[in-house]
Parts: structure tokens; C-alpha cells; sequence
């Protein structure tokens, strides 16, 4: 199966469901305020933190639509599937950057439906139902950074 393959060593044990939703959750920030996908996130078990760089602090209305967001795209009932592909042969539009140097030629990408593809070696649910509920516990803003951190949990 796709999920056991090893492509590069990786140092953490993820929890699939709320891995997974660190990429849904990726993708509705790219789509809500243009940023990039966060490259300091912290995801686990109990609860998550995730920071992205954005012009201008959310209120709180649009805090309370990125959580909704995610749930409808967890309800959607997306398949997680897994392609493999070669550097030279990536889709149009798949950033390699956050891959350490000695990442192998071919790269494992992680679809979620037609929301999003990226490259990555870790677990991940089969459908997006199996994530259960997304919850958003708190935000803090960094004025000076533009850092916007969200930290929340998934409830199953």
C-alpha cells in the first residue's frame, strides 16, 4: 500500500487525523488571505498549533468562517489519496522548498480530493470524514512578525 512505502527517514509519529487537517487547514488559509502553507506548525494529539503569515490580523468573524470552513470540508468526505511522481515530472504548482536537502527523486504527494496536493511522508486518514470535528481553541497575532497562530484541537 502507498502509506507504507518509504521514500526519506522521518522523524515524528503523526496523529492522521488532525496531520490531515493541517493540510485542509493549509489550503483554506491559501484561498482565504493568499499566504503561503505554514512552515511552523506543531500538530498533535491533544491539541494543534499552526502560525501563517498574513497583511492583517483576523477578527473574529472570519476566525469563526475558517472553522467552519474546515468542518464543511471534513463533512465533504474527501478521498486522501497518495500519486508518485519524480522531480521532473511534478504537477504545476507543487513548491518543493520545505524538502531537506537529501530528499529523495521521487516525491510522494497527498491529495485531499480536488481541495489540495502537496508533497509529504507522513500519516493520513483515508477520507476526510474520518477526521472527526475541527475545533479552533484560540488565535494569538504577532503585529510585528504578521505571524497569525491558530491553535485547535479535533474532536472524534
Amino acid at each position: 500500500m502507498a502509506e507504507d512505502i518509504l521514500l526519506n527517514a522521518h522523524n515524528k509519529e503523526e496523529f492522521p487525523p488532525a496531520h490531515t487537517a493541517e493540510h485542509l487547514l493549509n489550503q483554506t488559509m491559501i484561498r482565504m488571505f493568499g499566504c503561503e502553507r505554514s512552515r511552523n506548525a506543531h500538530i498533535e494529539r491533544k491539541k494543534s498549533k499552526i502560525s501563517y503569515i498574513l497583511e492583517r490580523k483576523p477578527d473574529r468573524k472570519i476566525e469563526k468562517e475558517i472553522e467552519r470552513r474546515m468542518n464543511e470540508l471534513i463533512e465533504a468526505d474527501m478521498p486522501v489519496t497518495f500519486e508518485f511522481v519524480t522531480r521532473s515530472t511534478l504537477p504545476d504548482g507543487i513548491l518543493l522548498d520545505k524538502l531537506p536537502d537529501d530528499a529523495s527523486e521521487t516525491i510522494r504527494l497527498v491529495r485531499i480530493g480536488d481541495y489540495d496536493v502537496c508533497p509529504c511522508i507522513g500519516k493520513h486518514v483515508r477520507s476526510t470524514a474520518q477526521i472527526g470535528r475541527f475545533e479552533m481553541l484560540g488565535t494569538n497575532w504577532d503585529e510585528e512578525k504578521r505571524s497569525f497562530r491558530i491553535r485547535f484541537k479535533i474532536v472524534q
